[in-house]
């Protein structure tokens, strides 16, 4: 019998990190979602959540996906990849970069992938959407026990008591984004936003360095920090700034004179863009409090937009941690 893939089950987010009554969390992984059809023709599908076939590009998983899993079964999870300790996202976007052959294959060995699965769609031919997350969730941990999947295989922790997820929200260190709390009771709904992400966020001290817009009427503020060797290392940009936090920061802003650090420099729009951004240069004497995430790439540089949270004239420029911290 043909089947397919469903739309991935969606988060929408939270602001609380207490697990709710009814509930179970997971661990929120810095990572790429990923649902997997192993066929029982020995077909294997590796799907991205906008649908994008992936499977070239991450031969290791092609090829344990017959070797361990039962046929006509799928599972929806996180791509990952680890390096340094800490969960890599910037290497499964070269991973990416690499979809077939030769290049595939080598990325496997330098910067090998595992998927972490939290669902399981279909076992051996049966849908398994209709059955609620509790139920569905006793079936994967079978699986894995009965099949002995191992690597690139992993199974993500699942938990109703709220003292261990707090404790998971100690490990952003490694890469831990958050929070997925997902109802008991609840099917898999294809392409609904119902589970709940909490996402980590932390204060943080950065240098401005630079707008977009105007020093007059700023729209975001390209963020730095000094690295060791005292140069001025580009860290992130803020989401655009609301109006009153706009006008405050014109007021303290000065343009820049000759021999700023990042003359001449392009910037781009977001990780992984290539849109170039026009800015303005400003006098990197401004330190501002910000509001980020704990994605950050290899070098310690924010992955997403930051919220402007302060500016914090009061503070010297050393008194702002060093890149990559």
């Amino acid at each position: 019998m043909t089947w397919t893939l469903p739309e991935p089950m969606l988060t929408t987010p939270v602001a609380s990190p207490d697990l709710p009554a009814g509930a179970a969390a997971e661990p929120k992984w810095d990572g790429y979602r990923a649902q997997l059809a192993r066929y029982a023709d020995g077909r294997v599908l590796l799907r991205s959540r906008q649908g994008t076939d992936m499977t070239g590009a991450f031969p290791e998983i092609k090829e344990a996906a017959p070797a361990q899993l039962p046929g006509d079964t799928g599972l929806d999870g996180e791509l990952v990849v680890w390096e340094g300790g800490r969960l890599a996202f910037e290497r499964l976007q070269q991973r990416l970069a690499r979809r077939r052959g030769a290049g595939a294959l080598a990325a496997a060995q330098t910067w090998p992938a595992y998927l972490v699965v939290f669902d399981i769609l279909r076992l051996e031919g049966t849908d398994l959407t209709p059955w609620p997350y509790a139920r569905r969730r006793a079936a994967l941990e079978a699986l894995f026990a009965d099949a002995g999947l191992t690597a690139p295989f992993t199974l993500c922790p699942s938990t109703t008591d709220p003292a261990t997820a707090r404790e998971w929200l100690t490990w952003t260190a490694a890469g831990l984004e958050g929070l997925c709390f997902k109802r008991l009771a609840e099917r898999y709904r294809a392409g609904t936003r119902v589970w709940g992400k909490y996402k980590v966020r932390v204060t943080a001290e950065a240098i401005v360095g630079a707008v977009t817009g105007s020093v007059t009427g700023p729209r975001t503020l390209l963020l730095g920090r000094y690295d060791d060797t005292g140069r001025l290392r580009y860290t992130g940009r803020t989401v655009p700034l609301a109006r009153t936090a706009a006008t405050g920061l014109a007021a303290v802003l000065t343009p820049a004179g000759g021999g700023h650090p990042w003359t001449g420099r392009t910037f781009t729009a977001g990780w992984g863009s290539r849109d170039v951004l026009d800015v303005r240069l400003v006098d990197p004497q401004l330190v501002v409090e910000v509001a980020v995430d704990v994605a950050r790439d290899a070098a310690g540089r924010w992955r997403h937009p930051v919220q402007m949270h302060r500016a914090r004239p009061d503070l010297p420029l050393r008194a702002v941690p060093p890149y990559g911290a």
